[in-house]
């Protein structure tokens, strides 16, 4: 979804404490988009050209100009936390601005049971209940939200997307890495390890983690060398050998691309407060 380079203007949350409940059907077309989810109840939609049941957990998106129709179980009412917003994509590039009007739909789908969505029913929240506290800069805040919520949205189904034995196999090789931060592995080292392709590999890794494999291991020796760097006694080339880099500068080059400052920079920033 690039969600980085979009900005959201939230029109109004419901739900909150005892959240929204659901007691008519509603049908409508509306000129922003919204986010639904199903909190317990059940009931039946209609979003486009999908029609079905809906349950606790799933979760709708309804894009702008489309019309669809909810409507909740007489017998089991459906509780609900929903947010409305609209949304552009800025950018900047070349020292200027560009600020586009989203017209298109977000990158999800229309209708979603989520599995496990505790995390995504808990960003929910904070966005509802901070929308509805009304705490100075809550307008901020809740945009923040916002963006966390997709987040943890679009965790969700990647996670959903993957099978059990693929998570399986990309934690163990995030397993041996943590084992083996200290020195140099290879990405058909890690392969051999799951008895998969290099290439597979990459490819699996790379959609569940968003890195890859090489990059998320770097990216780990440099969050172990912020921790070396704590008690303040160790030298970066020191360091740097402790972390398998038999060149001192190359390593001060992958912080710096990682961190945006050398190790010595952050060093004097947060450890002595420079």
């Amino acid at each position: 979804m690039n969600i980085h380079e979009l900005f959201f203007h939230i029109h109004y949350c419901n739900g909150g404490g005892s959240r929204l409940i659901l007691a008519k059907k509603l049908t409508r077309t509306l000129q922003h988009h919204a986010l639904i989810l199903v909190t317990s109840g059940t009931g039946t939609y209609s979003i486009a050209d999908k029609v079905g049941t809906f349950h606790e957990g799933m979760l709708f998106y309804l894009p702008a100009n489309v019309q669809h129709s909810i409507e909740t179980s007489a017998t089991q009412p459906a509780s609900l936390f929903t947010v409305h917003f609209s949304y552009a994509r800025v950018g900047f590039s070349d020292a200027a601005w560009t600020i586009q009007p989203e017209h298109d739909w977000l990158a999800l789908p229309p209708v979603t049971a989520l599995q496990d969505y505790y995390a995504v029913s808990e960003a929910f929240e904070k966005l509802v209940t901070s929308w509805h506290a009304k705490f100075p800069g809550y307008e901020f805040t809740a945009k923040t939200l916002l963006h966390q919520l997709l987040l943890a949205i679009d965790q969700n189904l990647r996670t959903q997307h993957k099978n059990d034995a693929t998570r399986l196999k990309v934690e163990k090789v995030i397993a041996y890495m943590q084992l083996h931060i200290q020195q140099n592995v290879t990405l058909t080292e890690l392969a051999d390890l799951v008895q998969l392709s290099p290439t597979y590999l990459s490819r699996i890794f790379k959609e569940t983690t968003g890195y890859s494999v090489i990059a998320f291991f770097n990216k780990m020796k440099v969050d172990y060398a912020k921790e070396l760097m704590m008690d303040g006694m160790k030298k970066v080339k020191d360091i740097a050998r402790q972390l398998g880099f038999s060149d001192e500068f190359y390593f001060s080059r992958l912080f710096k691309q990682l961190e945006g400052v050398s190790p010595t920079e952050y060093y004097n920033k947060n450890i002595h407060g420079f």
